[in-house]
């Protein structure tokens, strides 16, 4: 056939790559993963440095030896998710498939694919900070309240802050305390510019961190993958845990997570090589994940709507 579905899967993953970057509430962590090691499939290299602190200064004997030690430490990405979908050749010539299945993946990326990985990320997260239990960094059974939100995340920004930590701060924060936040503060709200994927984003800001208001639906405790084929999880996504906990808002030091997310190969088949029907058939799949690292984790703060 006269369309090269060779460049076109190419273009498509290179746009679709993009698209996940761009929308993801939670992109800004794959900045993160610039020093990353990425060679196909699930594994990836990540850079992990310690260094030694300062020593005295000897007039004699000069500076005292220090060391640095510059490893890459290999880890798996748990997440492999993929689906086909197949588009019937009556209904789609070589004239328009380009433009139809734009439009197909488009908003399969945008519906389905961005919630997911925003939804894992921040609750694999939150997992973390619970599990590390660090003594003042989660307060659990709060609801949004126009006379307390402000003190409520300024308390979580004074204990990263009185923990040591001075660099940037980023605020997922749901749409109920975004509208507390804004009532409380009228037109006094503070903005900040944030980057994800190369675009610079506007957004509300509190002490100069800035705020990404994120659903609700996105932020839990823990989320339940669907497989796509079992009874009851044909509907594929994710849905929340079943003992997970509503998030109101997480404070994460902007270096503090590295998330990865690499889609496979994706192929095109036109309906002459299809072997299983007289239609255009795609593969998507999507490789992804994201860690915190050990010297910001305790330094992540969680505030939970639900009673511990």
């Amino acid at each position: 056939m006269a369309i090269n579905t060779l460049a076109t899967a190419t273009l498509f993953q290179e746009t679709l790559d993009k698209v996940a970057m761009h929308e993801a509430l939670t992109g800004w962590m794959e900045a993160n993963a610039g020093d990353v090691i990425y060679n196909g499939g699930a594994e990836i290299k990540i850079p992990k440095m310690s260094l030694q602190g300062l020593g005295d200064y000897d007039r004699d004997n000069g500076y005292t030896q220090g060391s640095v030690t510059l490893e890459y430490e290999t880890r798996k990405m748990t997440q492999d998710r993929g689906r086909k979908f197949s588009l019937d050749a009556v209904d789609v010539d070589e004239t328009n498939f380009v433009a139809t299945a734009s439009t197909v993946m488009g908003e399969f990326q945008r519906v389905h694919v961005v919630p997911e990985i925003d939804a894992y990320r921040l609750s694999k997260i939150a997992t973390d900070v619970i599990t590390a239990n660090k003594t003042g960094m989660i307060e659990y059974g709060y609801t949004p309240a126009e006379s307390t939100i402000l003190r409520k995340m300024k308390t979580g920004i004074k204990k990263i802050r009185d923990a040591g930590y001075n660099g940037d701060l980023i605020i997922h924060a749901t749409g109920d305390v975004m509208l507390e936040l804004e009532m409380f503060l009228s037109t006094k709200m503070q903005t900040a510019t944030i980057s994800i994927g190369g675009i610079d984003l506007t957004v509300p800001a509190i002490d100069k961190c800035a705020i990404i208001e994120t659903p609700q639906n996105r932020m839990y405790t823990s989320i339940k993958m669907n497989d796509g084929k079992t009874s009851g999880q044909e509907v594929g996504g994710y849905a929340k845990g079943t003992t997970a906990k509503d998030i109101n808002f997480m404070i994460i030091p902007k270096p503090g997570a590295i998330a990865v997310s690499k889609q496979d190969k994706m192929r095109i088949f036109d309906p002459n090589t299809n072997q299983k029907a007289d239609a255009w058939a795609m593969d998507y799949r999507r490789f992804h994940d994201v860690w915190t690292k050990d010297n910001t984790l305790p330094l992540i703060y969680l505030n939970i709507k639900d009673a511990a």
